[in-house]
Order: C-alpha cells, then sequence, then structure tokens
C-alpha cells in the first residue's frame, strides 16, 4: 500500500502540467498587507475556502490533518481539545498546559497563548490558512513550525442566512446557524452564528459494554461591523463556548492489541472546556503611504478540566484529575503602505497571560497526590518587514522582530494531600478538590519559584523572482524562537522542578510555484532546511511512585530537513485532481541531557528519533461534478497516507501509519439554495491514537511483556454521515 499510493501520488504529480484549468484562487492575508493570492506570496502555505472546508466536512483543525505535506494536526487526547501540533518535524507533544506551542494558532487576528482549549468544532469560518515553516518574523514567537490563521465569517451588507444539520455515526448529531445583514444600511451590519453538536459516544467500553465517548457543544459568537466612513471601518467579534463529555478512551496496548478499538477501563472521566473571547480590529486608511493602519485588541477566557482513566484498565491503578485555567489579553498594532519601490510592514505588539495549573493523581480511592502551577507571562515586540521591488520581476526582503518575554512561574510538586478524599470525586469548573473555590491559593506553590525573562532577535532575508507572471520562484532564510519556561507538571519528589530556556530554529527554504497554460494548472514544490538550538524535549518516563514522570528540558541541537510538492489539475470542466507528497528527515546533533532514562548521555540517545517525524505523507483527492435533476451531482474521494512515527523521545511509543479514505457525494439543485450530501470519513477503520505514553508495569495486571503498558487515548473509526446545508 506505501508503494503503491506513494508511486500515483507522484505519478498524479508529474502529470500536472498536461492538464487542468485555471486553479481556484482564496484570498489570504498572511503577509498582513490586506488579502493577496497565495501562489504570489514567497511561502509555503496551504489555503482552504469555505466550500473546500464543506468538501472536506471539517469539524475541527484536526479534520485537516492528513490534508496536507507534512503536516500533523493532532489532539493529543489526554483530554479533548489539547493541540498538539507539528509542521516539518517542529511541534509538541504535551498536554501540560504550561509547555508552549510550537505552531501558533491565530483566530481572527488573536493568537491562543494556550494549547488546552484550543481545538474546538469549528463553524460560520471564511478561510483557513496553514503556513509552513517558521513566521516569527510578522507573527512573533511560538510559531517556530508554523502558523494557522482561522478567519470567521464577517457581518455582509446584504442580508443571508445559512444553517446547517448533519446526523453521523455516534450518533453524532450538528446542527449550525447564522444570520447576517444591514442593521442601519452603510453605517452599521451584524451577525450571529450559533452552533450544537450532541455526540452520543462512537466506541463500546469493554468494561461494562456502555456506550463511550459522549460529547456536547454549544458556541455562539456575534459580530457587529461599523463603517462611519469610507477609510474607516471596525469589526467587534464575541464569543462563548462550552464543552462537556466523557473522557479519553484510554487504550493500554499491554492488554488490546493496537490495529483495534477495544478498551476497557473503570473510570470514564470527563473533559470540558468553557471559553469566552472578544476580537476588536479596526482599520483606518490613511494617505501616507496609501496605507492602513490596523489595531487587532483581543481577549480570551479559558476553563478546561479534565480527569482520565490513565492506566487504562479495568481496576483502579492511576487516575488523574487536572484543571487549568487560562486568561489572556494581546494588542496588535501596525501599519502597511508603500513608498515607490518600497512595501513597508510595521507594528508593535503586546500579550498578557495568567495560568492556574492544578494536577491530581489518585492511586487509590482514598490516597491522592496533588500538585499544579500559577505563572504570569508576558511579552512585547516590534516588527518590520519590508519588501523592495528592484524590478518587475525581482523582490528582495527584510525582516526583522524583537521580542522581548517575561515569566513568573510559581510550582508546587505533586505529593500526598493534607485530606483524603471519601472516592474519587469530580472536579469541575468552579470548584476545588475538596468541593471548595480553586485558585491560585489553593496549593502551597513555594517548591520553585521561577523568574525568567528572553530577548530575542528574529529576522528574516528572502528573495522572490518573477520571470514572468507564471512562475514565482523564492528563497529565504530565517530564525525563529519558541519561548522558555516551567514544567508546571513535577511529579516526581525525589526531582526538584526545574525550568528551561528558549529555543531557536534557523531555516533555508527555496521554493517554486507555478503556474502552466494560463493558469490552466499548478505545481508548488519547496525544500527546507531547518537548525535547532537548544531544543526543547519532554521525557516521558514511567515512574512506579508517580505513575509517569515528564520532564521538560532542552536536550540540545538538531537538524530536519526535508521537501514537499503539491499539484493541482483539472481532466475536464467536471473533473479535477489534486495530490501531494512530502518528505522530512531529522537527527540530533548535540545532546546535553538524557533522553532515554539510562541516565547517561551516549551513542544509544544519539540514535534515537526525533517524535512526531513520520518520513513519508502524500495523498491525491478526485472530484466531479455534473448536471442531474435540474441541479447539480458533485463526489469527492481524498486518499491521504502518514507513515509512523515515534511518540516519545524514549522512543517506547509511537504513534500508527495510518491511510486515511475520505468520500463526500453532493447534490445541489439549480440556485444553491440548498445542498444535500453523503459523506464517510476513515472508511478504511484505522485505528490511531493521539499519544502513547509508557507506564510501570503495574499499570497492568497481567502484563505479558510483549507490548509494555501505556495510555493510548484512542480517535475515532470509520464515521459516516449525511448533512443538509440552506442558504438564503
Amino acid at each position: 500500500m506505501h508503494r503503491f499510493g506513494l508511486g500515483l501520488a507522484l505519478a498524479l504529480l508529474c502529470a500536472a502540467p498536461a492538464w487542468a484549468q485555471q486553479a481556484d484562487e482564496i484570498v489570504v492575508t498572511a503577509n498582513k498587507r490586506g488579502d493577496a493570492r497565495a501562489q504570489e506570496l514567497p511561502i509555503a502555505m496551504n489555503a482552504f475556502g469555505a466550500e473546500e472546508l464543506r468538501a472536506l466536512n471539517l469539524e475541527d483543525l484536526t479534520s485537516l490533518s492528513y490534508t496536507m505535506p507534512n503536516v500533523q494536526f493532532e489532539d493529543i487526547g489526554t483530554a479533548r481539545g489539547i493541540a498538539n501540533f507539528s509542521i516539518r518535524g517542529v511541534g509538541v507533544n504535551s498536554s501540560i498546559a504550561s509547555v508552549d506551542p510550537a505552531v501558533g494558532v491565530f483566530v481572527d487576528g488573536m493568537y491562543l497563548g494556550l494549547n488546552a482549549g484550543a481545538i474546538t468544532d469549528a463553524f460560520d469560518l471564511e478561510a483557513v490558512e496553514v503556513l509552513r515553516g517558521p513566521q516569527g518574523a510578522l507573527y512573533g514567537r511560538n510559531v517556530t513550525g508554523g502558523a494557522v490563521l482561522v478567519r470567521t465569517r464577517a457581518p455582509t451588507d446584504a442580508f443571508e442566512a445559512r444553517a446547517r444539520v448533519a446526523y453521523e455515526t455516534g450518533p453524532n448529531v450538528i446542527a449550525e446557524a447564522a444570520v447576517s445583514g444591514p442593521l442601519a444600511p452603510g453605517l452599521l451590519s451584524g451577525r450571529i452564528a450559533v452552533l450544537h453538536a450532541r455526540d452520543e459516544g462512537w466506541f463500546e467500553n469493554d468494561f461494562d459494554g456502555s456506550r463511550f465517548g459522549e460529547n456536547e457543544t454549544r458556541a455562539v459568537r456575534a459580530a457587529l461591523r461599523f463603517t462611519p466612513a469610507p477609510a474607516f471601518d471596525a469589526t467587534l467579534r464575541l464569543e462563548q463556548g462550552y464543552v462537556d463529555g466523557d473522557g479519553p478512551a484510554g487504550q493500554n496496548h499491554a492488554l488490546h492489541a493496537r490495529d483495534g478499538f477495544d478498551f476497557a477501563i473503570d473510570n470514564r472521566g470527563y473533559a470540558g472546556t468553557d471559553w469566552e473571547q472578544a476580537i476588536l480590529e479596526a482599520n483606518w486608511r490613511v494617505p501616507f503611504g496609501d496605507g492602513v493602519v490596523t489595531s487587532i485588541t483581543g481577549w480570551r477566557s479559558v476553563e478546561a478540566p479534565w480527569a482520565a482513566d490513565i492506566d487504562s484498565t479495568q481496576d483502579f491503578v492511576f487516575h488523574t484529575r487536572v484543571l487549568n485555567e487560562q486568561e489572556q489579553l494581546s494588542q496588535e498594532l501596525r501599519y502597511a503602505g508603500a513608498f515607490g519601490a518600497f512595501d513597508v510592514t510595521a507594528g508593535l505588539y503586546l500579550l498578557e497571560q495568567e495560568l492556574l495549573y492544578i494536577d491530581e493523581r489518585n492511586f487509590a480511592p482514598t490516597f491522592r497526590r496533588t500538585g499544579g502551577g500559577y505563572g504570569e507571562f508576558s511579552t512585547q515586540a516590534a516588527f518590520a518587514n519590508l519588501d523592495w521591488r528592484a524590478s518587475e520581476r525581482l523582490i528582495w526582503s527584510l525582516g526583522l522582530r524583537y521580542t522581548h518575554e517575561e515569566k513568573t512561574s510559581r510550582i508546587s510538586r505533586v505529593r500526598r494531600a493534607i485530606d483524603d478524599l471519601d472516592g474519587p470525586g469530580q472536579l469541575v469548573p468552579g470548584e476545588g478538590l475538596d468541593g471548595g473555590s480553586i485558585d491560585a491559593r489553593s496549593l502551597n506553590f513555594s517548591d520553585a519559584p521561577f523568574d525568567q525573562e528572553w530577548d530575542d532577535l528574529s529576522p528574516r532575508v528572502g528573495v522572490q523572482w518573477r520571470p514572468h507572471a507564471e512562475t514565482n520562484l523564492y528563497a529565504y532564510w530565517a530564525r525563529a524562537f519558541r519561548g522558555g519556561g516551567a514544567n508546571f507538571r513535577t511529579a516526581s519528589l525525589g526531582l526538584a522542578p526545574r525550568a528551561y530556556d528558549s529555543e531557536q530554529q534557523s531555516t533555508f527554504e527555496i521554493g517554486w510555484k507555478q503556474d502552466f497554460a494560463a493558469g490552466r494548472a499548478r505545481v508548488n514544490a519547496a525544500l527546507f532546511h531547518n537548525t535547532i538550538e537548544d531544543m526543547q524535549r519532554e521525557t516521558n518516563q514511567p515512574d512506579p511512585i508517580s505513575g509517569v514522570q515528564q520532564i521538560v528540558l532542552n536536550a540540545g541541537d538538531a537538524t530536519i530537513w526535508g521537501g514537499e510538492i503539491e499539484a493541482r489539475l483539472r481532466l475536464s470542466d467536471r473533473f479535477s485532481i489534486a495530490a501531494h507528497a512530502g518528505y522530512v528527515e531529522g537527527e540530533y546533533d548535540h545532546i546535553t541531557e538524557d533522553l532515554n532514562g539510562d541516565l547517561v548521555i551516549d551513542a544509544a540517545d544519539y540514535a534515537l528519533e526525533i517524535p512526531r517525524l513520520a518520513p513519508w505523507s502524500y495523498g491525491l483527492s478526485l472530484a466531479y461534478a455534473a448536471p442531474f435533476a435540474g441541479g447539480e451531482a458533485s463526489a469527492r474521494f481524498g486518499y491521504n497516507h502518514r507513515d509512523a512515527a515515534f511518540y516519545n523521545d524514549s522512543n517506547l511509543g509511537r504513534l500508527a501509519e495510518a491511510d486515511m479514505v475520505d468520500v463526500n457525494l453532493s447534490f445541489a439543485p439549480d440556485g444553491g439554495r440548498w445542498r444535500i450530501s453523503l459523506y464517510g470519513e476513515n472508511l478504511l477503520d484505522e485505528a490511531t491514537w493521539g499519544g502513547d505514553t509508557v507506564l510501570p508495569s503495574t499499570a497492568a495486571f497481567g502484563y505479558s511483556g510483549g507490548e509494555r503498558p501505556t495510555f493510548s487515548p484512542l480517535n475515532k473509526g470509520r464515521v459516516i454521515g449525511v448533512e443538509l446545508r440552506a442558504a438564503y
């Protein structure tokens, strides 16, 4: 299957110049200079418009995980909604709230400062842009892997209404609706969108035969757009959402085969996310450089409590409960204009965050250990980018960002609590471990106070050559950094909490974007080479006392390199093909910390593979549309492959090789007022999991010695659904 799929993908890619019509164009905002065409920008990226997101059956960002080369958008599964995103082998492998992302997620221009709660059901979206490679100059810290830009629909000047109802395997019922239009014509318009999803559970828990995976999501988003003058507009977006459901379907690979969905746990756990956010964007068009001054003010508050059966057995061995509470406030003020042959983008940025993390580990109904951390973080930055159009064909680019970051952290090691519980209990937002109020004072954060600060310069130097309108050749060198911090999950009493430094990444990329026959076919390709200094790693070792011991540290230096190619073509007005292939490889160049837990740094550490580094990813999709019964019938078939990869630094846990097959069959009458679709996801019923944490042998009674005991949260298998969309 591996060789056949790869060969077919490459054959389609090579065939691209001979076929196709004009590829669909999606307006993007990646360069922070207003609307642009992705094909014209000197960066490797993917842009998904609303129609493409529909055809891909998007439910959340993880729905895009297999659709791009060298991209993994994974929910770690320890608790629902915790993003473990990786691009080109650069990403995170953690559910620890204080561990910063390596792939930044931005919603309507607001950066999400916490991985927990970053994945929620998507609704009423305009587009998603995925920028591959470091974006430090324009987007700042924690984008060493890349950036994901999510844009929601804005209020419209004309009335419109949209609705969607879907019923899929579970059963899972999804309903959303949006209404938009003028409130004061020419001055004020508004939009409101709502979502409700009720999943009864895709899994079956072999412990008691019950349905498992129940989840409910409710969200509402309201937006107002104010246009008092032709040169000024302001848009306010308010959003509130709530998610509540079962904990992870934890599979223990010492007891259950990796190629199936069997699991048996005695603790259902729970997972919740409660978020509120407000984003105010204002644009003022000024005569100076015929430019635009943009202000984006963002506020977000997240509560994410969860509980899980970590031992993933039918016995009470290791259960856990966690609470994440985060609040952030951000402000970006920037200018974009042109002065003759020079395009200028410059701005200032501020981010303030507050984080509370509490971790409770239950090893018996009346014996638990509790710890956590509290932190206040701030980031200030100034950035500028200059593009010099030296000629009609040649553009030189220079960008620079200065960042000052401060982090104050207070940590309490996971230790035995003073008071015991009568039973496992339940931790929910607003309630403490003993049923009382919970805040930073509920634990003794005296183990280790850490006051850290960093100053960083992230430059970018690039050149772009456009020998003619259909060809875009570019090369750039860029440097970016990922913030340091302190591990809020210090589980071992024998080890003191420790801080870790920032990591720096230098990247060289060359790329080629080509349209053929006046835009009738398209091929994009890129090669990249990443050098990572003071690479942050999370060692993950079984511990007979604390269950799992996780230490975040700067492990040394590494190199990651690879390439990717994508093509889109049309065999006719009705039939189109798209394909992609990516390869990535990496190795440790210098190691300064023990990675495999044998207490020495030796050849065994250097032989370890970097986690989440899946060598090959590739896929193809076929789309066909034709007149039918007074309307249009369309079909889309997608096949995507990703190689297996190691999950943790010790290479004891691993993530599955997967072949994903998806199908969408639709019919829409002339006029497009409604559309009905039948779709299937993961039709091969592939078993995959978000993480593969190795546990001590006590986590699997009767452990035979084949597979090691693991905590491996399962993802859904085959899903069949039908949906109805209507628009007016």
